[in-house]
This record gives C-alpha cells, structure tokens and sequence, in this order.
C-alpha cells in the first residue's frame, strides 16, 4: 500500500481558541490531572500546580494533549507533539480570525472539515 508518493510522516496543524466560562474549574481538573500524574517529581509538581492556578491558559495545556486526539485513529503512531496555551484578545467579527485564511496546504491542495 506504500507507494513513492505516499508520506511517512504528516504534519496535521490544529488551532483551537476556546471560551473559558469556568476558570476555576479548569484550574481543578488540572490540579487533578497533575496529583493523577504518579512520575511528575515533587519538584516539578509544585511548579505545575502554581502555573495551573495562576494561568488558565497554563491549565489548559495540562489538560489538552494531543496524543488524545489520534491515539485512536487506525494506521497511524504519533512521532511527536508539542502545543502551547496562552491568552488572546478574540474578536469573532474580526477579520484577522478569518478561518477560511489557511485552507490552502503549502502545495496548493485545498484542505478543510467536510
């Protein structure tokens, strides 16, 4: 099923901007991820637990994590991740949030949810 121009690797980029009605409980289930998570040494569970309760956008990156996303798709293992969180002024009606502005692949194939 492998042919020459079949990729062995893809890059699948996803940007997600979420609404926040609860930071509190953001920072709760966090917490719970954090104590949850038996291998974090001490030190850097004191740390994780003081961004989480200071930073929503930090809570979110404990909780949001991308081998989650695929680790149930047939036929593929992840290679590697990395992901971010941080605030950001939103502005629906703005046309700087244009979700249509990246539908174009780098190669010029068309791209998008169906």
């Amino acid at each position: 099923m492998s042919t020459p121009e079949t990729a062995q690797f893809v890059r699948l980029r996803v940007e997600l901007v979420l609404e926040v009605d609860d930071a509190d409980a953001v920072a709760k289930a966090a917490l719970r991820r954090i104590a949850e998570d038996t291998a974090m040494p001490a030190d850097e569970r004191t740390h994780a637990e003081n961004a989480v309760t200071e930073d929503t956008a930090e809570a979110l990156a404990y909780l949001v994590d991308p081998f989650d996303l695929v680790s149930e798709v047939p036929g593929i293992e992840l290679a590697q991740a990395s992901w971010s969180s941080e605030p950001i002024d939103y502005d629906p009606d703005s046309p700087d949030w244009d979700l249509d502005e990246d539908d174009d692949a780098e190669d010029g194939e068309e791209v998008g949810v169906g």
